[in-house]
């Protein structure tokens, strides 16, 4: 007698809430910040650290924003698997980090440093650009990329 296991299936699928032309096509830290300023729960800025990507296509127009993690006032923990799992799901090509700074001080900590350097690393792997980290704050923002670091 033939032994019957239980497994689940598993499903890929992304839909599009918009036409690609009608998308954001991201040229400049300025115009990613403006994306994700748009997206951030202006009340929370200044109390909880959140981490969140913006998933690019081939033009480098915006996919989605992906609020990955929420963590507190001075950390939040952020899971590649995650980050990559929902970059694969949208056939993302690129994608930015970013995270806000409830401090409001803008420069990366080693932490945020070590961090961006895994996920290059692991975008490589995968075929996926990471093309900047942005920090954000109530007041502004640092961009990895801007400032020689990627």
């Amino acid at each position: 007698m033939e032994k019957q296991f239980n497994v689940s299936e598993i499903e890929i699928s992304y839909r599009p809430a918009f036409r690609l032309s009608e998308k954001p096509k991201v040229t400049s830290s300025n115009m990613a910040y403006e994306v994700l300023d748009q997206s951030w729960d202006h009340n929370k800025m200044e109390l909880l650290e959140e981490f969140k990507i913006v998933l690019l296509n081939r033009q480098n127009r915006v996919l989605g924003v992906l609020n990955v993690a929420q963590g507190g006032l001075s950390e939040v923990m952020v899971d590649p698997k995650v980050v990559f799992s929902a970059a694969l799901k949208a056939c993302a090509s690129g994608m930015i980090l970013s995270h806000n700074h409830p401090s409001s001080e803008l420069r990366p900590s080693e932490a945020d440093l070590t961090l961006t350097r895994k996920m290059v690393d692991g975008g490589k792997l995968l075929g996926i650009d990471v093309h900047d980290h942005i920090i954000i704050s109530a007041y502004g923002y640092y961009s990895f990329r801007d400032e020689g670091m990627m």
